[in-house]
């Protein structure tokens, strides 16, 4: 098994581009432990730097599971770190691999996908329509937001090269980036480079590049881009060094005719702690806000999500559904699983009476949440007092109390942002940074996130039958 190594990178350099190969797969060393035989290989992968480490991680670790298998013929436990092995396993530079001196300068067939965010869960290769143009369902509320996002694919609209994208949750926002960087990867522009990821993460990668001493190469990735997809803008808030750097890539990819695309859950004019410039940046280019759908896209939209899932909605559900559904597509989304699920463990076809009884959980028809009941119910729900969540504590139970407040709020209420704030002793800014945090973990989908999604959807509906 000594050559095992030089047999994956081998295989890696056929299905990776040259480039991609000569950055991120030729610098790794490795180390082989266990067996075939016993079903307890372990290949460990060794990087020259935590920034090459997470890097490989994030984008390769699949491609090197799937070469592994194919050369041992069993599944192998592959784990990166940064190091040095004791006893390094012999690579191979491949000839092609070798003459590529930079990623900038190999000319590649398939373009290159940097910097896809850590919550990127929906494979676009398994499902390919989940986040296209041709499965996002065009309404009144986002038709301009819609025309926007294909302009920035589009080669022949030089003067449409940065995109201001906002709305609330659960409104499209991350569909239209999803369905941009889909269509810049395969469709239009087949030599483009772009990078797609959230601030968060773009904030994470610099810091993990600057203690692995490795910025030169994190600078280079982002600002070689054709097109920049950053989301969720509203994280750099107070952030001086991560906007600073944020401001040169966003300078750098405008010198070279690239494009720039960001997204927030607020508007430009609602962020604080900015700098001067960049906030310049975020006003300057194409505004383009997402309203709530009105009644025939939110028709639509339940008929679309339908026939993802294969089946053929009824007409007189999909508007029984869409006069009561009103918030947001993400709960047009769970009404419609949960509808579909009820059907097929019932055994039954899917009917206005079915469909009548689950609208008893979701409906938000004619029903308008105010503060007060907001409040009342998520104290209730946390077994807290108000006094406790306007308290200075940062105990997790009192700040995830508090952010689904401000959330809640938002969306159901007409408060500005300082007036949430101020009914619990807080700033504007902790009020975009507590609701920002509820989102991203909803996003991420991770088990904290689909609980809190489940919290506030019970919050929902029992403030609702308190009003």
């Amino acid at each position: 098994m000594q050559n095992i190594w030089s047999q994956i990178q081998s295989q890696l350099s056929n299905t990776l581009t040259p480039g991609n190969y000569k950055v991120w797969i030729a610098p790794l060393q490795a180390s082989v432990s266990g067996s075939a035989a016993s079903g307890d290989l372990c290949l460990q992968l060794y990087a020259p730097t935590e920034f090459v480490a997470l890097r490989v991680k994030e984008r390769f670790l699949a491609d090197i599971r799937q070469a592994a298998c194919r050369v041992a013929g069993a599944e192998l436990v592959v784990s990166i770190v940064c190091g040095k092995p004791e006893k390094p396993l012999p690579g191979f530079i491949p000839e092609a691999a070798s003459q590529a001196t930079a990623v900038k300068s190999v000319t590649v067939n398939q373009p290159s996908q940097l910097g896809l965010p850590l919550n990127f869960s929906v494979k676009p290769i398994a499902c390919p329509d989940k986040y296209s143009f041709d499965s996002f369902v065009v309404g009144p509320s986002n038709e301009l937001a819609y025309a926007a996002a294909k302009s920035i694919c589009c080669e022949d609209m030089p003067d449409v090269n940065t995109l201001f994208l906002v709305s609330g949750p659960g409104l499209g926002k991350t569909h239209l980036m999803q369905a941009m960087l889909s269509n810049l990867r395969h469709e239009r522009l087949s030599r483009c480079k772009v990078a797609c990821l959230t601030a968060e993460e773009f904030g994470s990668r610099m810091v993990a590049a600057i203690k692995a001493r490795d910025t030169e190469r994190f600078k280079a990735i982002y600002r070689d881009v054709d097109v920049l997809l950053l989301e969720d803008i509203q994280f750099l808030q107070g952030k001086e060094k991560m906007q600073d750097e944020v401001l040169s890539t966003i300078k750098s990819i405008r010198d070279h005719g690239g494009r720039v695309v960001f997204s927030s859950s607020f508007l430009p004019q609602d962020l604080h702690d900015l700098d001067s410039q960049l906030a310049s940046r975020f006003c300057s280019g194409f505004f383009a806000q997402i309203a709530p759908p009105c009644f025939e896209t939110r028709k639509s939209i339940f008929k679309q999500k339908a026939k993802i899932h294969q089946i053929m909605l009824p007409d007189s559900v999909a508007e029984l559904l869409a006069e009561h559904i009103q918030n947001d597509v993400r709960r047009i989304e769970s009404c419609l699983h949960n509808l579909i699920l009820q059907a097929r463990m019932l055994n039954r076809d899917i009917s206005l009476d079915l469909a009548a009884s689950l609208l008893e959980q979701y409906s938000d028809r004619d029903e308008v949440l105010d503060f007060n009941s907001i409040v009342q119910t998520v104290c209730r729900a946390f077994g807290l007092k108000k006094e406790d969540i306007a308290s200075k504590t940062r105990r997790s139970v009192y700040v995830s109390a508090r952010n689904a407040i401000f959330f809640l709020a938002r969306k159901h209420t007409d408060m500005t942002l300082a007036e949430i704030g101020r009914a619990f002793n807080r700033t504007h800014t902790t009020v975009i940074k507590g609701i920002s945090s509820l989102e991203r973990e909803i996003n991420k989908g991770s088990p904290q996130g689909a609980q809190m999604q489940k919290t506030i959807e019970l919050i929902e509906r029992n403030s609702r039958l308190r009003v």
